[in-house]
């Protein structure tokens, strides 16, 4: 069945978001128009306001919707302490977990000469010149455990090291409450890679 022009136009700008294929797209589409309008409405206004009003935060690339973030603006965090991560829900798993008190650094991706994206598209300079500003004294790269995040962490990794800054990689390993007979071989090697001494 070919649907109204401006209903495919819908569906199709529905499948932009993430594991939206054209049937999930269509089934959001009607739901909207059949009896969410005032639904479909609140969403319209907030898409604009968000697109007119939300940008990247000038030091860390964190999306805001002023000059600087909360994290970036709070005297209270330790600029000493850069934690680089992939993207914006990164920072909010990270912060919901309360265990780091330091600033970041949000690359927007990662690499992948692939797919077209470079140092530049990361912000490499952005990070570059936030490391020549002198205030980081340590890099934790906590980008996901992918050979794409691990070449951007090795990338970034020596950017840090030619300017003398530490940079530390986030263990991988065994969840908490993960039974090893039900963990992927990839995952125990890293384990087994980044193990601790006990006492």
């Amino acid at each position: 069945m070919q649907h109204a022009p401006p209903l495919t136009k819908l569906i199709e700008a529905l499948r932009v978001l993430p594991g939206v294929g054209p049937k999930t797209a269509q089934r959001m589409a009607f739901h909207l128009l059949q009896g969410g309008r005032g639904g479909a409405r609140t969403l319209a206004d907030a898409l604009t306001e968000g697109l007119a009003s939300i940008s990247r935060c000038k030091r860390c690339r964190m999306l805001t919707d002023a000059d600087l973030c909360s994290i970036c603006a709070a005297p209270s965090r330790d600029a000493a302490l850069l934690c680089v991560v992939e993207s914006p829900a990164d920072v909010v798993a990270v912060e919901q977990s309360g265990s780091y008190r330091g600033r970041y650094f949000v690359l927007h991706g990662h690499l992948s000469p692939l797919d077209g994206i470079g140092p530049d598209q990361i912000g490499a300079r952005e990070f570059e010149a936030l490391l020549d500003a002198g205030e980081v004294r340590e890099v934790i790269l906590a980008t996901n455990p992918t050979v794409e995040g691990e070449a951007t962490a090795h990338f970034l990794g020596e950017r840090a090291a030619e300017r003398s800054i530490p940079a530390s990689r986030i263990a991988h390993g065994v969840p908490i409450g993960g039974e090893l007979e039900y963990v992927d071989g990839g995952t125990l090697a890293h384990a087994f890679a980044g193990r601790i001494r006990q006492g």
